[in-house]
């Protein structure tokens, strides 16, 4: 028996086509709900979710995390980044910025979890999802500390990860093989 929990993971994907509709604010609320309840070291929840649906910034954003990218050792990134088509949100409507406290007891681990909580409930209503770390080259130097001023986070936040969000252009069935030799049992 399969609930609608473990049917939403196992249904989920990572989207990358979207079309132009908006994601509504029913929807993000949705979400950030989801991601809200995640768990966190200690209760701490020093977590803070940022709603981009501004498309200037959207691309001001992909042009620096591009930039970014394109500098580091690795050959893979580099090439993606040097396309100029590419686009690091894949045209998505909306981006959700996860950013944690940088003093926070395990706020890596805390801002993972919210970020899953948001791919499964956007998956759960409907929406497309992608975990996007690209963005985090547009907060180096400079360039990072003005964008970090734009989006308004809190003094000591910085991101961690970002979800790019969206109506699915094509509803994914893709089901890639999974390891079956991963777990083991001690009794």
């Amino acid at each position: 028996m399969v609930n609608d929990v473990l049917a939403a993971i196992k249904r989920r994907r990572s989207i990358r086509a979207f079309t132009e509709a908006p994601v509504t604010v029913e929807e993000v609320q949705t979400v950030l709900e989801a991601a809200v309840y995640a768990p966190s070291a200690g209760n701490q929840q020093l977590w803070h979710f940022t709603v981009i649906q501004n498309q200037q910034l959207l691309a001001d954003l992909n042009v620096r995390a591009k930039a970014g990218a394109a500098q580091i050792d690795n050959e893979h990134i580099q090439q993606l980044a040097k396309n100029e088509k590419f686009n690091i949100f894949y045209g998505a409507s909306t981006v959700i910025l996860v950013s944690g406290k940088v003093d926070g007891m395990a706020i890596e681990a805390d801002c993972a979890a919210a970020t899953q909580n948001i791919l499964l409930a956007a998956e759960s209503i409907g929406l497309g999802a992608c975990w996007i770390n690209l963005i985090l080259f547009a907060f180096a130097g400079e360039a990072g500390k003005q964008f970090s001023q734009q989006l308004g986070l809190p003094p000591r936040y910085k991101p961690f990860y970002s979800v790019a969000l969206g109506h699915k252009k094509v509803d994914s069935v893709n089901i890639p093989h999974r390891k079956k030799d991963v777990v083991n049992y001690i009794k």
